[in-house]
C-alpha cells in the first residue's frame, strides 16, 4: 500500500468510546476469542482489526476486503463477516503472528 494511501485509510480510522458502545455491525463489528475482544472497522476497499486500551488502540491487521468477505458473498453463509472470522482459527493466527512481530 502506498504512503497516500495508508494515509487516507488513517484519516478514515476515527474511532471513539461511543462508537464501541453502539457497535453498527456495519462500519464497527467485533469478534471475541477467549477472553479477548477485537474490533472490526470498514471503510472503502478494507478491514482494520483492532484492540481497544483504556489507553490506546492497537491496530493487529489491516486486510483488503476482498479476501474474507468476498468467500462469504460467493459461499451465501448465513451468518455475519464478524461471526465467521470469530469461528475461523487462521484468521486468529493471523493475529496472532501480527503480535508476534510486533515484539521483535
Amino acid at each position: 500500500m502506498d504512503t497516500l494511501a495508508q494515509l487516507e485509510l488513517l484519516d478514515a480510522f476515527k474511532v471513539t468510546e461511543a462508537d464501541l458502545s453502539n457497535l453498527d455491525g456495519d462500519r464497527f463489528g467485533q469478534m471475541v476469542r477467549d477472553g479477548k475482544t477485537l474490533y472490526r472497522f470498514r471503510t472503502d476497499d478494507y478491514r482494520i482489526y483492532f484492540e481497544a486500551t483504556k489507553e490506546s488502540v492497537i491496530v493487529h491487521r489491516v486486510l483488503n476486503k476482498n479476501t474474507y468477505s468476498d468467500f462469504l458473498f460467493r459461499s451465501k453463509m448465513p451468518v455475519s463477516e464478524d461471526e465467521q472470522l470469530a469461528e475461523s482459527k487462521h484468521f486468529w493466527k493471523l493475529i496472532d503472528e501480527g503480535r508476534q512481530a510486533r515484539r521483535m
